[in-house]
């Protein structure tokens, strides 16, 4: 079994490494910035980045920022809802909401919440004001209510060995170390997608592609086609990419480059 499993993975390796036509991105746009990571971009357009623990939002002229360095280092943002932004400080076990203009809302302190602490090592923002948080004692997905303060756990025991992770309103999905794709819904269902190839970075742009990159390269992989398409004109060295609405952005030696860029 163990050597059939190691041939399906050679040979899924070679699918996702045989390169099909390259796609083409077109520079619309660089600006500097003063900042030691990009973290994010909102459905609003604004920019997200985080200098000497402070986290940093940009529209335009146009600066915010939110300081908190008693809760140590920002490790994740959500900022699908632009008028509730989630700041996860993980060393704390924390995560704090802004509103629009990085006022703070409200602080989680999850190891407050009951007197079986939670340890979670990852947040998303989920429909109906609650969080998607995984616990690392419980191994559970569970879901926070930080209007009532309560929660919910809705998945069964699993061991997250996250290699990354993602979510929206309604799904919490996961990559774990051995490169298997899973998704969870608000129900706690839990269904293996597929494998993924290695990467450095990544993003899912749904059930069927994903962007990622390898070394200095970056990929567009379309799982229905089984063929991956390297994607030319970008810079070969950089700290963080996104994609949205055909736009490209890659954050690189203290700037921001956007591309147009039409995945198939």
């Amino acid at each position: 079994m163990k050597i059939f499993i190691q041939i399906l993975s050679f040979l899924l390796f070679g699918v996702f490494t045989c390169h099909g036509q390259i796609t083409n991105a077109t520079l619309l746009s660089s600006e500097p910035i003063k900042a030691n990571r990009f973290l994010a971009i909102d459905v609003l357009s604004n920019q997200y980045y985080e200098e000497n623990g402070v986290l940093l939002k940009k529209n335009g002229s146009q600066i915010w920022q939110y300081k908190n360095l008693a809760l140590g280092k920002i490790l994740k943002i959500d900022t699908q809802n632009p008028l509730k932004i989630a700041v996860f400080f993980e060393r704390f076990n924390s995560v704090v909401l802004l509103d629009s203009q990085l006022n703070e809302i409200k602080k989680i302190a999850f190891s407050d919440i009951n007197k079986n602490s939670i340890i979670a090592n990852a947040i998303g923002i989920a429909a109906q004001n609650k969080l998607w948080f995984y616990d690392t004692i419980s191994q559970k997905i569970g879901l926070f209510n930080f209007i009532n303060d309560d929660f919910k756990w809705i998945s069964t025991p699993f061991q997250g060995n996250f290699k990354h992770y993602e979510s929206d309103f309604n799904n919490f999905q996961w990559i774990d170390t051995d490169l298997n794709w899973f998704t969870c819904n608000l129900y706690g269902e839990i269904k293996l997608i597929r494998k993924v190839p290695e990467f450095d970075k990544i993003q899912i742009i749904n059930s069927d592609s994903i962007l990622f990159s390898k070394g200095e390269h970056l990929y567009f992989l379309d799982f229905k086609s089984n063929k991956s398409q390297e994607v030319q004109n970008v810079n070969k060295s950089f700290d963080f990419f996104i994609y949205k609405d055909q736009i490209l952005s890659i954050f690189t030696n203290r700037q921001i480059k956007n591309y147009k860029i039409l995945l198939p």
